[in-house]
């Protein structure tokens, strides 16, 4: 995947980026600073995408998609890639910077965004403005031995839910050992049926 791409693919969740407890508080969790990043062995989380038939949208059942530091030719710098196991093939993604923010939230962020506009009908721009406002403005937030989890629901209350086939139940929910850690678990999924469900695990 071009460098365009990765540029593109940031640029439209660049507004995204920075209990209950206070919403801001998961919003803040979701978004902690991560880098510079220091990989000395790639990550993978194992990806699963389901959903209802659609133009556009490609269920996905045994894919992945990798985070690993490489050199960039151009200025001889280390710099992080993402690639996408498809099964039948790949496609990588970047160069992302290693003190830049998370690629592999930005991607399942945006690959949201794509399956919601895919099956609702609805527009990427809204979508995109109204996740942002969700996870600056909304969320819950808890923790327990094992870490801290994060969850929204942007479309809970919007003025469209009723357009939306069934996405305005969507929740978008994030498992962290650490706010300072990779993100473990990120999941978006429905309650509609049939619903839409997209989960990234780390192996």
């Amino acid at each position: 995947m071009t460098r365009a791409f990765a540029l593109a693919l940031c640029a439209g969740l660049a507004a995204l980026a920075p209990q209950p407890m206070t919403a801001a508080e998961a919003g803040d969790a979701v978004f902690a600073e991560r880098g510079p990043w220091d990989l000395d062995a790639a990550l993978e989380w194992r990806m699963t995408v389901e959903g209802p038939q659609a133009e556009g949208f490609r269920p996905l059942a045994d894919a992945a998609v990798t985070l690993a530091e490489t050199i960039d030719p151009s200025d001889q710098q280390p710099v992080l890639q993402l690639t996408q196991e498809l099964g039948e093939g790949s496609r990588k993604i970047g160069p992302f910077p290693i003190s830049g923010g998370d690629p592999v939230l930005t991607f399942f962020l945006e690959q949201t965004v794509r399956d919601m506009s895919a099956l609702s009908g609805g527009s990427p721009h809204y979508i995109r403005n109204r996740m942002k406002e969700a996870l600056f403005r909304g969320g819950e937030i808890t923790r327990d031995e094992g870490g801290v989890t994060a969850s929204f629901q942007p479309f809970a209350e919007d003025a469209n839910a009723a357009r939306m086939n069934g996405f305005d139940t969507l929740r978008l929910t994030f498992v962290m050992a650490d706010p300072d850690d990779p993100i473990r678990e990120l999941r978006a999924e429905t309650d509609a049926v049939p619903g839409y469900r997209s989960a990234l695990v780390l192996q």
